[in-house]
Order: structure tokens, then C-alpha cells, then sequence
């Protein structure tokens, strides 16, 4: 077992493409999870292991989201175990991709956490809103609902384009699956911002005041949506097209 600085080497030098990763996800949640991979690696985990890590504290979060009063002391310690979580979500794939011991066990477990995530985050919102929100009208408690129809939509719609562009591109032969795609775009790395989970996390700094945390997870919500509605179209362009070509 190399020590601590050969691995980091070797985990920069086995990252996923920067193409289509928000500045967020490429300059912060990947090396936190690079470091938190190598940490792993050390310890002798195994990927799955990091896995149920990341779900460790994250589903921690948003369990304290639906069951303890909103305040400041709150507001840090969920946001603290949202981002360790997702950086742990990074690492689970970079140390399987070092290892070599990554497989559709692992990718599975992955997803199926992923998936929990987005319906129990947005579910703990709306029994927060129900059970300590002094809120302006009942309507608020839609929101919620909402925002968890378009996470929970563009997560399995963005599997789905992945899946059957690899099927599709496979079909065609190695040439059409290993051409080359666009360049990474710094402006689009800008531009997705918004969507990154890791942003969406920053919101619940502001559960120590209501109405702030209402307004800017209201925003949010409409921004995921208008994005939804942008990768629905792009996705379905992008998959007719590989029917026809």
C-alpha cells in the first residue's frame, strides 16, 4: 500500500471527465472526495463500504431536518454532514476506480442511495414546513412536492440518456463509442452551478431563518425546474439523433 501522496496521484490520474460537471463538483466535491478516497483506501474500505458512509451522513441530515427545530446551531451541522456526504458520494467512484473493485453491485447501491436522497431531502423540507414552519399559507407546503418531482425526474431521466447513449453508441461499433465529444466548457461548468447538489446543500444554512431558507429553497426550486425542463428537451434531442444517425 502506497502512502497518502502516491495515491493521490494516482486517484487525479483516474477522475472521471470534467464534461458536463459544474465548477462546484470539479474544484470542491471531487478533490474532497479524492482526499476522502485515499483516507479510505489507507483504512482498507471497500467502495460499497464508502457507500453506505456517504448514506450515513446524509440520511443523518435530513432525518434532523424533519425531527429538531430549526436554528442556527441546526443549520450548520446539517449543511456540515450534507457536504461530507456528497464528498463521500464522490469517493465511493474514484476508489472503485483505483481498486479496480468497482462493479454493477457497486454501481447499483450507488444509485439506489443517490435516489433516496433526493425523495427523503425534499420529504424532511416538507415536514419541517408542517411541524415548525409559521408559514404564510398552506400553499408552501406544495413546494416541497415540487421540488422533489423535478430532482427525483432529472436524476433517472439523466441515468436513463447515459444508459441508452452507451447502448446506442456500443451498437455502432468502437469507432462511433470512442469518438470524441465537445470540449469541456468552462461557461457551462458557470452555468450548471445552480443545479449541482452541492450548491442545492448551501440552502440549509439558512434553517435559522425561515422565511430566508423558504425564499431561497423557493428559488431553487423554480431553477431545478427550468433546468429539468432544458435537459428533458437536450436528452431527447441528443437520443433521437443517435436513432438516426
Amino acid at each position: 500500500m502506497g502512502s497518502t501522496g502516491t495515491v493521490l496521484r494516482e486517484l487525479r490520474g483516474a477522475q472521471k471527465s470534467a464534461k458536463g460537471v459544474s465548477l462546484y463538483s470539479r474544484y470542491v466535491n471531487r478533490p474532497a472526495g479524492r482526499v476522502l478516497a485515499a483516507g479510505a483506501y489507507r483504512a482498507g474500505l471497500t467502495p460499497n463500504q464508502v457507500t453506505l458512509i456517504s448514506a450515513l451522513f446524509t440520511y443523518g441530515a435530513v432525518a434532523s431536518v424533519a425531527l429538531v427545530e430549526p436554528s442556527w446551531t441546526l443549520a450548520v451541522l446539517v449543511y456540515a454532514a450534507l457536504a461530507v456526504g456528497f464528498a463521500f458520494d464522490s469517493a465511493d467512484g474514484q476508489l472503485a476506480r483505483l481498486t479496480g473493485r468497482g462493479g454493477p453491485d457497486g454501481e447499483w447501491l450507488d444509485h439506489v442511495v443517490d435516489c433516496g436522497k433526493l425523495l427523503l431531502v425534499h420529504t424532511a423540507v416538507l415536514i419541517s414546513f408542517y411541524r415548525f414552519g409559521e408559514l404564510p399559507s398552506e400553499v408552501w407546503l406544495l413546494l416541497p412536492l415540487g421540488f422533489q418531482l423535478a430532482a427525483v425526474v432529472t436524476f433517472c431521466a439523466g441515468l436513463l440518456r447515459e444508459h441508452l447513449g452507451k447502448a446506442a453508441a456500443s451498437a455502432r461499433g468502437p469507432s462511433w463509442a470512442a469518438a470524441p465529444g465537445a470540449p469541456v466548457s468552462r461557461v457551462r461548468a458557470v452555468a450548471l452551478l445552480p443545479a449541482d447538489y452541492g450548491v442545492f446543500c448551501l440552502v440549509f444554512l439558512l434553517l435559522g431563518a425561515p422565511g430566508a431558507f423558504r425564499a431561497g429553497y423557493a428559488v431553487l426550486a423554480v431553477v431545478h425546474t427550468l433546468f429539468l425542463a432544458a435537459f428533458l428537451a437536450k436528452w431527447f434531442r441528443e437520443l433521437k439523433a443517435l436513432r438516426a444517425g
